[in-house]
């Protein structure tokens, strides 16, 4: 099932300020929040929608990418994803990252009081990672699929990630009791003012590890390398980022991991100029074929191609190939492949060749008519735009 517009599910125009979208959001937050909509599974998908819809359109760089190529700058079609359909957050994730769109959290709002995520403490997560990978244009008009190797923390296995060397060897930290915050209060001329910290104790993770596991020396990760399969979207662009959720480090003593960030970088062409999703080509043809007519070989994306050149060509004539060009990131259609004309002058002829031309310098039908030349230029710009 194709998501829904992010807009749309959060009931906001295209413009909306970020003030209006967390205004919205709070509104069909509370509509189908979980604690009020009991055993509801419509209703938990739809909390989930809009949690994925707002943490993209509060974020200026999110947003940019998606008002540019939709749901393709974070799904890729196979294996991107920022949201959480995905395989990135769980309920406990939304509620610990966007609680505080309601200033005590979702529980003071609703009069809950769990502990863990929901209870204020903050989900572990670890660090994005950022790689760069470089593409041909022609799987970028396509797309492609690739292997890429990370170097990256993942979770141990010996310990799960909790950094102890059994369950036994973990307990609540007696300083915060466990919330991974202490509050301090002091007076002020302005009055009292109370103020929140991460614990020095446990570093805000709640717990202490008494006996540290073996395997990871207590961090509860270890490096790996590993090579992921990754699905490139046919139209991406050069500096263009997509995201594999989840990919990224694993954080220290369990939680859940970060993000990987692919950075696009286009390979120059041989041939061919991108410019959006057209790719322009310059053919040089000599001075017979454009008198004469020919058909002549030009490369494509997908090969190579023969296209006529009518008698009395002009250089500077652009022909369309429609649909050559490069596959548009949200699947609407291709460009096209624009061929330039150009008319090779030689540098060097024979004495017989330069018998020849001087012989038809004085034809008439090798004069040019400036008049006749202006108007043809105005000709091929209306073709171009046709």
């Amino acid at each position: 099932m194709a998501k829904r517009d992010y807009y749309e599910v959060l009931g906001v125009s295209k413009d909306a300020d970020a003030s209006a979208i967390k205004k919205a959001y709070r509104k069909v937050a509370i509509k189908f929040h979980p604690d009020k909509n009991p055993g509801d599974k419509e209703a938990e998908e739809k909390f989930k929608e809009a949690a994925e819809a707002y943490e993209i359109l509060s974020n200026e760089e999110k947003r940019a990418q998606y008002d540019r190529f939709g749901h393709a700058a974070f799904d890729g079609s196979g294996g991107f994803g920022g949201g959480f359909g995905g395989g990135g957050m769980n309920m406990e994730d939304i509620f610990s990252q966007f609680g505080n769109i309601f200033g005590g959290g979702f529980d003071d709002f609703f009069g809950g009081g769990g502990g863990g995520a929901r209870g204020g403490r903050r989900v572990n997560k670890g660090s994005n990672l950022r790689i760069k990978l470089k593409l041909t244009m022609e799987e970028i008009a396509q797309g492609a699929e690739k292997k890429i190797k990370v170097k990256r923390y993942v979770s141990c296995d010996t310990c799960g990630g909790s950094g102890a060397e059994s369950s036994a060897d973990v307990e609540t930290c007696h300083t915060c009791h466990g919330s991974g915050q202490v509050q301090t209060v002091r007076d002020s001329m302005f009055g009292r003012m109370v103020s929140q910290a991460v614990c020095p104790t446990c570093d805000g993770e709640g717990k202490i590890v008494k006996k540290k596991c073996k395997s990871c020396h207590g961090e509860g990760r270890i490096a790996k390398e590993e090579v992921l399969e990754v699905k490139i979207p046919a139209g991406v662009s050069d500096r263009m980022q997509l995201s594999m959720s989840g990919k990224g480090n694993f954080p220290k003593h369990g939680g859940v991991p970060g993000d990987l960030l692919i950075v696009i970088e286009e390979i120059e062409h041989e041939y061919f100029h991108r410019d959006g999703n057209n790719i322009h080509y310059d053919l040089h043809i000599n001075f017979i074929d454009a008198v004469l007519g020919a058909s002549i070989e030009v490369p494509t994306l997908t090969g190579k191609v023969k296209v006529p050149i009518d008698a009395g060509t002009q250089s500077g004539k652009i022909l369309r190939l429609r649909g050559k060009g490069i596959k548009d990131v949200n699947g609407y259609g291709a460009g096209d492949q624009l061929i330039h004309i150009n008319i090779y002058t030689p540098t060097k002829v024979s004495s017989e060749e330069k018998k020849t031309l001087e012989g038809l310098r004085d034809s008439a039908n090798f004069q040019p008519d400036n008049k006749k030349e202006k108007k043809g230029f105005i000709n091929r710009m209306k073709e171009f735009f046709e």
